[in-house]
């Protein structure tokens, strides 16, 4: 089942990140041959920017639009329903981009993308959750970590199915953008032999028999009765309490801290550094004076550590627990951001320096990889209940779709402005967000969420009791001076 759903899923979204600037010149061609042939004058370059600029941040716009509506989707219709029709979606716009070059419309490109942008940000919203939720409690943290695995995975399929030896060609550019299209057709006719998620079946449905069939099917014959009484206590938790949508969530004061954790998770992930990384990965291997023909493959490279170590940490992090990879992996990014830093600063005294700045380029990928997207996979499944997960998720991808664009906006500049010593500003998120990772998240290893939550309302009286522990009545500070 996590094979179905991840093909379908993160897979799917991160193929379209890293597939659409492959084959960014052959598109740019076809608009303006298009508009040539329809109004016999070429583009402007100005304006083939423009309407480039608009496919692209399509994807980000119809993501925000899809995380929008994807909270309340899921809790009326199931996520297995949400991710079914959402299949559908992706083959409506899979077939406006394949017969874009036939048709002569460039339009369709851009319709297409932003249909899959929609799609994104519903299968982002739905399929962590699902993942989660269908999983047993000993391999939850394995589970999790599978949707980041599938997220490198399409990050890697796209570069190697972009390369001008396979559809990275100008007549080839069509399929590689609709490619993905196949893979939701995948899911749609698989997806229908699985069942609903357990939780949502006994939570939300109140159907006991039917969470049971679920449990048996999912994890073999046995007595799941300690799960089953888990899931009885959430929901006599939240039976007085009704689904919690984006705004209610924000304003109550007991998942407060649940919150924090959520948005500096997000903006966390946002500012590591790792996708300014990617972007300046070129300009450091050109300084390496690696051959233009072999760079594409270097990044291949970088692609393909990041997966293994994805799946390394898939492997630990039920051993090892969610903060320790968390905290730990963003300190050691920081370690390794602060010397590149300084090999990048040296490489124009000493020649040897810029295979230095390559070797730690790798090295940060890979503590990437092993660390945060793991860990924070978990967490975010694993902090929220079922009233408002999916809020929880709505919040989560909102940010991060939001983070995205406007990282994609400023970084050009920033590294216009700074240089290389843009990547301070990285350094210095990864240095305090490990701090609060350490100083305040709790492990949620093995736990359920009743445990999970009375660990944070511990953390909220905490504060309170120091707040109120400095706080001196009079009669005391007049004891006090006395004395």
């Amino acid at each position: 089942m996590m094979l179905v759903l991840g093909i379908g899923g993160n897979l799917l979204v991160s193929f379209h990140i890293s597939v659409i600037n492959y084959p960014s010149m052959h598109i740019k061609r076809f608009m303006n041959k298009t508009w040539l042939e329809r109004y016999g004058s070429p583009l402007h370059h100005e304006t083939i920017t423009l309407l480039w600029s608009l496919i692209v941040s399509a994807y980000g716009v119809g993501g925000l639009l899809g995380c929008l509506c994807s909270g309340y989707l899921c809790m009326k219709y199931g996520k297995k329903k949400c991710l079914l029709y959402n299949n559908m979606l992706v083959i409506a716009a899979a077939l406006h981009i394949a017969f874009s070059k036939t048709a002569k419309s460039f339009e369709m490109i851009l319709i297409g993308r932003f249909l899959f942008g929609i799609s994104a940000g519903i299968i982002l919203s739905a399929h962590g959750p699902f993942v989660g939720e269908v999983s047993p409690k000993k391999l939850r943290g394995f589970a999790n970590t599978s949707t980041v695995v599938f997220f490198s995975l399409g990050k890697l399929s796209g570069q190697i199915m972009g390369l001008r030896e396979l559809l990275g060609t100008e007549s080839l550019w069509p399929l590689l953008l609709a490619l993905s299209g196949i893979l939701a057709f995948v899911q749609l006719v698989s997806l229908p032999f699985f069942p609903e998620s357990p939780p949502y079946l006994l939570i939300q449905k109140e159907d006991t028999e039917g969470c049971l069939k679920a449990m048996k099917q999912l994890w073999g014959e046995g007595d799941y009765q300690e799960e089953i009484d888990d899931m009885m206590k959430e929901k006599a938790a939240i039976k007085s309490i009704k689904t919690t949508g984006v705004l209610e969530l924000l304003k109550d004061p007991v998942w407060r801290w649940q919150l924090y954790m959520l948005i500096v998770v997000t903006l966390s992930l946002q500012l590591c550094g790792v996708n300014a990384i990617y972007f300046y990965a070129f300009e450091v291997f050109q300084t390496a004076r690696l051959d233009k023909d072999l760079i594409p493959y270097v990044s291949l490279g970088m692609g393909t550590g990041e997966l293994f170590s994805v799946l390394l940490c898939s492997s630990i992090i039920d051993r090892f627990g969610r903060r320790i990879l968390l905290w730990g992996g963003y300190w050691l990014m920081a370690g390794l951001m602060a010397f590149l830093v300084i090999t990048l600063s040296l490489q124009n005294q000493f020649s040897w320096m810029a295979y230095c700045s390559v070797a730690l380029i790798f090295l940060f990928i890979v503590a990437f990889g092993i660390g945060p997207p793991g860990a924070i996979a978990c967490i975010m499944m694993e902090i929220f209940d079922q009233s408002n997960r999916s809020s929880a998720f709505v919040i989560f991808g909102i940010i991060g779709w939001i983070g995205l664009t406007v990282l994609g906006m400023m970084f050009p500049f920033a590294v216009e402005a700074m240089g290389h010593f843009c990547f301070l500003i990285f350094f210095g998120v990864l240095v305090i967000a490990g701090l609060f990772f350490y100083l305040f998240l709790p492990e949620t290893k093995g736990k359920s969420i009743v445990e999970i939550t009375k660990e944070f309302s511990m953390i909220h009286f905490r504060k309170k009791h120091l707040l109120t522990a400095g706080k001196k009545s009079p009669v005391e500070n007049t004891f006090c001076t006395k004395l």
